[in-house]
Parts: structure tokens; C-alpha cells; sequence
């Protein structure tokens, strides 16, 4: 068992997180859920024992205990990444980043576990893939593959579930159930109900950084329903910081997004194979489709992200891609989160900076702010509830507030085009109602667009008018099928 008694664990020069009593068992499995900044994340590193200790009585009969984070697949990436120093490789140099086998038996080397446990999360056919090129999805199986090489008797599962399709989430759930009966403990660190699956027992409630209460699933499930449909109901119908500068709207009749037998290959592999797409005035899109079938890679093209956007017939807000533009021409029309966005947030910012340089579409600050400009952050801030953040480091701030502050980020401007790749990874029930309130205002009161893409089908704002739907094939290729609110139209 572990048992934790009145302790105190630092998270930072002003704040610390507080347990004044937990025991979980072995099989005794449980689920932490928590508000944005409630400490989840502090507490999963304590369990395993990876947070600093400032005081209380810790005893921990567990021999092996593992633990997955976001964190740790930011540093996973990061790192690959390094190996070339460049996001980019040039010609010539050789790509030295280790394949997704690799990664799997990086702690521990066994072929015949790695491949059955790459065979349960359907990753098999990317083991000789480089790691770094995987999708959101693809590196979070590629992780939890690795930590389950260790045969863990305590496993500690930050976020599992985000950024999985719902296949690859019901297919996470039966494995953990068939762990959890041969004896594996399990702690999960949820920001959504929802999620909880059936064999946990147990589950413990966080706010203010601390733990402060866990009990059965029926009794807090029975307290927490109510104050969540309190919590919606209280959601004030607030307006949102107006733009620095009046937006110039596009004229109506100007497509925004034309791609023609779109194509984009990795390796010999076609990850987007054929498709042909147009975004209109004044259309709302959804993006789905399977973790790996190209939905990121697509939405890079639109961002100029991509190299292989100078090879497609493409056209952004009426003009050819290549015809002589700037990266900037593209990005000023553009509001953009993304995983991959927030992974690669390596610039050394202040939150205040962070939500500013949103108005130059750039990583970081380099050019002097007006007085509106640092106002209207100002009132981001207010609407964030991160007033108190504000000059201190955006790396200090738990992962859900780092996400929040992302979103913030893309909205500032109120951009022609706003891209939200699974923007709502990491949030919590009441701040994922927020954003989806914030992005519908946005829309219905402006000039704004919105493609969406995200594998919680209730995540979707009420604004949608349009579907993309990549359906796999069997040989991992995919069809596109095109949809007007229900009624597939090509």
C-alpha cells in the first residue's frame, strides 16, 4: 500500500500541496479529479514520489511505480528533437531521431513485450516509424507503451485519456481493466467525470491545492453531478476583450481555404492522400477522424507550418500558395492552438507575454506592445481568473491554465480563420464550457471562421455547419467524406 499523512509537497516559492490523509490499497484503484490549478498534476508526481516533500509521513510498500504526465511527453519530444538541434532537417543531414520502438524499450529492452504491447494499442505498423513524426495520439499509446514495459504494480496515468480517439479511449479502458484485475493498481488524474471507468472504486476531489476528500464513486458522484450543473448555470454571459484594431473583414464571396488533390507523404507514405477541400465564407468546421490519419498534419498546411504546403495546389484567403506571400501574409488572418503548439512553447515567457504575442503570431514578444494591446490582455486575464499570474513564468502554470492561456491567445486578434486543434485537452468541465461560450460569441457577434478538430464529439461548438470526416481503410490509408450539418453532400 502507499500511505501519505499530513504532508505538505512544495509546487513553487509560494504555493504547496496538501494531503492530510490518503491510503490507497493495492487494487484499490482511483481516479483524482479537479479544477484547472486544483493540483492534479502535483499530486500524481507525489504518489510517485517525484515531488519535493516538505514535511509529513509518507510509507510506500509499492515496488515498482510508474507514472505518466504530459510533461513527460513534452521532454520525450523535445528531446527528439534535439538530436538535430532544427525542426527541420536540412538536405543531406541525416535524421537521427530514434523510432517509436526505440522509445517503447528505452527503459527496458524486451522485443516480444514490445511488440505485443504495440499490437494491443494498434501502433504496430509505426514501430519503425520516427518517434518525433507520430501524432498527438500515436505518441501518448507510444508513451504509455513504454511505461507498461516495466510491469508496474502502481501505475499513475496524468491525462491518459486526452488526445485519444474514442476507439483508443475504449480500447485504454479494457486494458486497464484486465491490469486491474491481475493485481495493478491504478491512480488516475481526470479533468473530466465522464471518464472514469467502471472497475475504478474510488474517487478523490481536488481544489486549492489540496486533497480534500475521497470516498466511493457513488457518494462523490452524487455531490459532485449537482455542483457541476450549479457551477453551468452560474457561467456568467459574459463579453469577450474587443480586437486591437478594428478586423478587416474578407469579402463574402472569398473562399478561405481551397485545397486541391491535396497530398503530403512521410517516408514514401501518403499521411493526406488525394483530398480535395474548400472552406467557404462564412462555414464552421469539424474535423474527425482516427488518432494518425492526418487531421494535424492538414491543419499545418492551412498554418504554412508545413513544408509540403509549397508542393499542393493551394489557395488561403485568395491567394496561391507560393505566389510570392510571407509566412506573416498567412498567419495575421489566423488564431491557432494546437498540441503540438503548446509541446514546443519552449521560449522562456511571462503569461502576460504569452497572451500578447498572440497579436504578432509569434513564439514570444520582439517588438514593442501599444498601451490598448497590454489593456486588453489585461482584461484576458480577468475573464482567465490569472490576474495574479500575470508576471509570473507561463511554465509555472498547471497544464490546464497553460491550455486556457493558449486559447486566449489565438482569440485576441479575432482572427478571420480560428484553428483549434483539440483545444480542450487538459481542461476542466466548467473551463471547457467557458472556451466553447467564448468561441460561439466570438463567431455569432464577428467575422470569424472556425475549423475544429477534437475526438469528444460533445466538445464541439454549437456553431459547426460543416463536417470532414477522414474514414480509414484497411491498408491505413484513408477516404474523405464531407458533410452539411447531417446531410453528406459529396
Amino acid at each position: 500500500m502507499l500511505q501519505i499523512e499530513n504532508a505538505h509537497f512544495k509546487i513553487n516559492d509560494y504555493q504547496v500541496f496538501t494531503i492530510e490523509s490518503l491510503t490507497i490499497q493495492q487494487a484499490g484503484n482511483v481516479a483524482f479529479v479537479g479544477r484547472n490549478g486544483s493540483g492534479k498534476s502535483v499530486l500524481a508526481k507525489a504518489l510517485a514520489g517525484k515531488q519535493k516533500q516538505l514535511s509529513g509521513k509518507i510509507i510506500n510498500q509499492f515496488k515498482s511505480i510508474v507514472h505518466i504526465s504530459f510533461e513527460q511527453l513534452q521532454k520525450l519530444i523535445n528531446d527528439e528533437w534535439k538530436r538535430n538541434n532544427t525542426d527541420m532537417l536540412s538536405e543531406g543531414e541525416n535524421d537521427t531521431g530514434l523510432s517509436t520502438k526505440q522509445i517503447i524499450q528505452q527503459n527496458m529492452s524486451n522485443q516480444e513485450l514490445c511488440q505485443q504491447l504495440a499490437q494491443q494499442f494498434g501502433i504496430e505498423h509505426l514501430l519503425l516509424r520516427r518517434f518525433k513524426y507520430l501524432s498527438t495520439g500515436e505518441t501518448r499509446k507510444t508513451l504509455i507503451c513504454r511505461a507498461l514495459m516495466q510491469q508496474p504494480d502502481f501505475l499513475i496515468l496524468d491525462e491518459p485519456f486526452d488526445g485519444l480517439d474514442v476507439a483508443s479511449r475504449e480500447n485504454l479502458v479494457e486494458i486497464l481493466a484486465v491490469l486491474a484485475k491481475q493485481g495493478v493498481t491504478i491512480a488516475l488524474v481526470l479533468n473530466r467525470f465522464n471518464e472514469i471507468p467502471t472497475f475504478i472504486e474510488n474517487i478523490g476531489i481536488l481544489a486549492d491545492c489540496q486533497l480534500l476528500k475521497i470516498d466511493t464513486k457513488r457518494t462523490i458522484l452524487n455531490d459532485t453531478i449537482v455542483k457541476q450543473l450549479a457551477d453551468l448555470e452560474n457561467i456568467p454571459n459574459m463579453s469577450l476583450p474587443e480586437a486591437d484594431e478594428p478586423p478587416t473583414p474578407l469579402a463574402d464571396q472569398l473562399d478561405r481555404v481551397i485545397l486541391k488533390n491535396g497530398y503530403v507523404y512521410y517516408d514514401d507514405k501518403a499521411i493526406i492522400n488525394g483530398l480535395t477541400w474548400q472552406v467557404k465564407a462564412k462555414q464552421n468546421w469539424q474535423i474527425v477522424g482516427p488518432n494518425g490519419a492526418g487531421k494535424s498534419t492538414l491543419l499545418s498546411l492551412i498554418t504554412g507550418d508545413h513544408p509540403q504546403g509549397y508542393s499542393n495546389d493551394l489557395t488561403l484567403f485568395g491567394r496561391k500558395r507560393g505566389s510570392g506571400e510571407t509566412i506573416w501574409d498567412i498567419k495575421r488572418h489566423i488564431g491557432y492552438v494546437s498540441s503540438s503548439l503548446h509541446l514546443n512553447y519552449r521560449v522562456s515567457s511571462s503569461v502576460k507575454t504569452v497572451l500578447l504575442s498572440g497579436y504578432f503570431d509569434s513564439i514570444g514578444v520582439y517588438q514593442a506592445t501599444s498601451d490598448k494591446q497590454a489593456k486588453l490582455v489585461d482584461e484576458w486575464l480577468q475573464l482567465l481568473g490569472l490576474q495574479a499570474q500575470a508576471d509570473k513564468p507561463f511554465q509555472s502554470l498547471s497544464w490546464g491554465q497553460q491550455r486556457l492561456i493558449l486559447i486566449a491567445r489565438a482569440l485576441v486578434k479575432h482572427p478571420t480563420l480560428l484553428i483549434l486543434d483539440e483545444p480542450l485537452q487538459g481542461l476542466d468541465h466548467l473551463n471547457r464550457e467557458l472556451v466553447k461560450r467564448w468561441i460561439d460569441r466570438l463567431i455569432n457577434e464577428g467575422h470569424t471562421q472556425l475549423i475544429f478538430v477534437s475526438h469528444h464529439a460533445e466538445d464541439a461548438p454549437k456553431c459547426i455547419t460543416h463536417r470532414l470526416t477522414f474514414v480509414p481503410e484497411f491498408d491505413h490509408s484513408y477516404q474523405y467524406q464531407i458533410e452539411q450539418l447531417s446531410k453528406i453532400i459529396s
